[in-house]
């Protein structure tokens, strides 16, 4: 992959975030190693992968909760992370986070705790109304939150990371632990958003089929490296071309005259090779049909979605990191075309530099967690 040629006016205007080179080591452990993640403005874009892959670490990389090693960040067209110090804060409010679990009060209500968020935020307090009703809370604003259902946590997380009205919204594993009928819930919530308010919706799980619903552009890492990164229809699409014909030798000789790579499978008498467009195919065995050769069977078989994942997480370290079929800003704006997601304007505007601040006493999973809105993000 190469993300070397990143120019400032593709950081500013195509992508919600960047990395580059970006490694994040624990002493001896590497838990992030040389990831390029490209993620287009508008939509919702899955970063996939198995248990302890990195996801939940790039995320906090992001919203400065750790500092990287090295590498590079770009998000809303600022770079962040800059131990330096010579680059900006992104403003609060312009990035939604839900990382590890949903952050809040337990001992306070849903409607108080992002009353809380609104006024840390200068909001006026009918924010806090609006969101819950946005994410199917209506009804339920007055009960505290230590008595709500996993799921509705995890709408309430979701509200208070929504509350701003953010234009990068990063959820780590928000179906994690939900029953069947919450999940399918969260996730029409998370595609709404993308569709209707034109958020930009990182969403990291382990769950394939989750992602293939909800996600047009994939990151999938593994081991802390990133081995793919496109649509999961060009992952899915890597396949190959079986022949079966009355004399391989000759078929063969066919193929080689046509400049195309084969493999013989003896086991099967058959010759097999990449996937190519039909009217190649068609020319093939015509010129195999005239040297009186019998074409028996011509089969196309693709690795499914789940063969490919697979394939690609099980062996990481077998794998040289590579990026899908086309561009990762060409998949959304084609997915968003066919979903009529309507277009999403380009990051434009000032930054401001604020203190980056954080309001104590969340119950969270993380150690000094910082708010779900992501404060004065460095």
């Amino acid at each position: 992959m190469n993300v070397n040629g990143y120019g400032k006016s593709e950081t500013q205007t195509k992508l919600a975030v960047a990395t580059q080179n970006l490694v994040k080591t624990y002493g001896d452990f590497q838990a992030v190693d040389g990831l390029n993640l490209k993620v287009p403005m508008g939509g919702v874009y899955g970063l996939l992968g198995p248990n302890g892959a990195g996801k939940s670490t790039t995320m906090k990389l992001l919203l400065g909760l750790t500092s990287p090693t090295s590498g590079q960040m770009w998000m809303l067209g600022q770079q962040v992370g800059d131990k330096r110090g010579a680059n900006q804060r992104i403003q609060p409010g312009r990035v939604g986070s839900m990382i590890e679990g949903p952050s809040f009060y337990p001992g306070l209500s849903g409607l108080d705790n992002c009353r809380m968020v609104a006024d840390y935020l200068g909001l006026p307090t009918s924010a806090a109304t609006q969101v819950l009703a946005q994410v199917g809370l209506k009804g339920h604003e007055g009960k505290k939150a230590k008595g709500y259902s996993l799921g509705m946590k995890q709408r309430l997380g979701v509200a208070m990371a929504l509350i701003s009205r953010p234009e990068l919204l990063l959820l780590d594993e928000p179906t994690n632990g939900l029953d069947a009928e919450a999940v399918v819930e969260v996730r029409e919530m998370i595609m709404n958003l993308a569709a209707s308010a034109g958020v930009t919706v990182i969403i990291s799980s382990h769950i394939l089929s989750e992602i293939e619903k909800m996600a047009p552009v994939v990151g999938i890492i593994a081991s802390g490296r990133l081995l793919y990164q496109g649509s999961l229809d060009n992952l899915r699409e890597q396949g190959h071309i079986n022949i079966r014909v009355s004399d391989s030798k000759s078929a063969a000789d066919v193929l080689s005259q046509n400049g195309m790579a084969y493999r013989f499978i003896p086991q099967t008498d058959e010759l097999q090779i990449s996937e190519c467009a039909d009217c190649r195919i068609a020319g093939l065995v015509s010129q195999m049909v005239d040297r009186n050769i019998a074409v028996y069977r011509v089969a196309s078989e693709r690795k499914s979605l789940e063969e490919a994942f697979l394939e690609l997480v099980e062996s990481p370290d077998s794998q040289k990191s590579q990026d899908g079929q086309g561009d990762p800003v060409d998949c959304m704006k084609q997915h968003s075309m066919a979903m009529k997601y309507g277009s999403v304007p380009p990051y434009s505007g000032n930054m401001q530099t604020v203190a980056n601040q954080s309001v104590p006493g969340f119950q969270s999973n993380l150690n000094n967690a910082q708010i779900s809105i992501a404060g004065g993000v460095r």
